[in-house]
């Protein structure tokens, strides 16, 4: 949990004046007085630290509050960089790297007292969360899902994010490396799914001139119902092809079934949810030689292009399963495959079959909330 706390670390009575403790906060807090210069931000401490065994890693989160070009609180984080002494190996970077800034959209006729919404700064401490326990960092041009709305029981479309650089913050050098301000974009889901068949860096400059300065409006449609939108989007994709070079599924296998005096039937099983993704994904990367990955728990199966159709095991470690396949049997698999529970096979690669099953959608008290297949 968190609370509105008055003063920054490093301000307190107890600091020794003397000596700067906390020299990483103070380029980022220099960085926003450039920006918002006279304005004192709203800020939201950490009670207990990470470091401590609190459950937010983030120390800190401020918001800004500003009307143009259109009325929004900006978020700024602090705890992704080195934000005290420096502890990392790494001489030329801060901690992750960057610290994340949200843009979130607020009524023109708010109170100039009002708080920015508490969800935003949980919201911004689980994205934090997810860097500190899986190591993996966010970057411009990124996309994640967030599997439902990222705002908790609001009725909205925005149920996924983009990552580009702030548009007014640049990258800083700080006493304990450099730093980026990465911004979290709110995508609906047919945008995230836009921004997978293309470019996400491509999708978001594309949707700025509607969309200024990224800030997130949970009441707003998708901007693919535009039409100048879409049809941009969609020539940007067939041109450039996907940069999504991975697919992730909870089910995914494969066996090999021999038979007497014919080669042997590879039969791969995955679930009817990614099987749209896939179809659409897999002729926005192997024409374009780029290789894609279908990803699961303990297996994964690697798609390239080849003039000759062919799939082997083992390739790239225990557990792998390479498909090498032409452009006709890449265009003849979107064709084939269906998110519907069955089995399929392609006339180009009849020595592959494959097996759908029915996928389950779960909330977080593990309830059934939908099911696709």
């Amino acid at each position: 949990m968190t609370e509105a706390t008055p003063d920054l670390p490093g301000a307190s009575a107890d600091t020794d004046a003397d000596e700067d403790l906390s020299p990483g906060w103070d380029a980022i807090s220099a960085a926003l007085d450039r920006l918002y210069p006279g304005q004192e931000p709203k800020h939201y401490g950490t009670l207990v630290k990470w470091m401590l065994g609190g459950p937010d890693p983030l120390d800190g989160v401020s918001a800004w509050k500003r009307m143009a070009p259109v009325p929004h609180w900006h978020f700024v984080t602090y705890g992704l960089s080195e934000l005290y002494a420096k502890e990392s190996d790494d001489a030329d970077t801060s901690g992750y790297g960057f610290e994340l800034t949200f843009r979130l959209a607020c009524a023109p006729d708010e109170p100039a007292d009002a708080e920015p919404p508490a969800w935003a700064v949980n919201f911004l401490q689980n994205l934090a969360r997810y860097v500190f326990k899986s190591g993996n960092v966010f970057d411009d041009g990124h996309w994640m899902t967030a599997n439902g709305p990222i705002a908790l029981e609001r009725d909205t479309l925005i149920c996924s994010m983009g990552f580009a650089f702030d548009p007014e913050l640049p990258a800083i050098d700080t006493p304990n490396g450099r730093m980026s301000f990465l911004q979290v974009v709110g995508l609906t889901v047919d945008e995230e799914r836009a921004a997978k068949q293309w470019q996400t860096r491509q999708l978001l400059d594309a949707l700025l001139p509607k969309m200024p300065l990224w800030v997130t409006d949970l009441a707003r449609p998708s901007l693919l119902d535009d039409a100048e939108v879409r049809a941009q989007v969609d020539a940007g994709a067939q041109r450039d092809g996907s940069s999504s070079g991975y697919l992730f599924t909870d089910v995914l296998g494969w066996k090999v079934h021999k038979r007497l005096l014919r080669s042997p039937i590879t039969e791969i099983t995955l679930g009817a949810r990614q099987v749209g993704e896939l179809a659409t994904l897999l002729p926005l990367r192997l024409p374009f030689g780029r290789g894609f990955r279908l990803a699961g728990r303990e297996s994964s199966v690697l798609f390239e292009r080849a003039d000759a159709n062919g799939v082997s095991e083992g390739e790239e470690g225990e557990g792998s399963l390479t498909l090498r396949l032409s452009d006709d049997a890449v265009r003849e698999l979107a064709r084939a495959l269906k998110p519907l529970a069955g089995t399929y096979t392609l006339d180009s690669l009849d020595n592959v079959r494959w097996q759908v099953q029915q996928t389950t959608i779960k909330d977080a008290a593990g309830k059934v909330v939908s099911t696709i297949g």
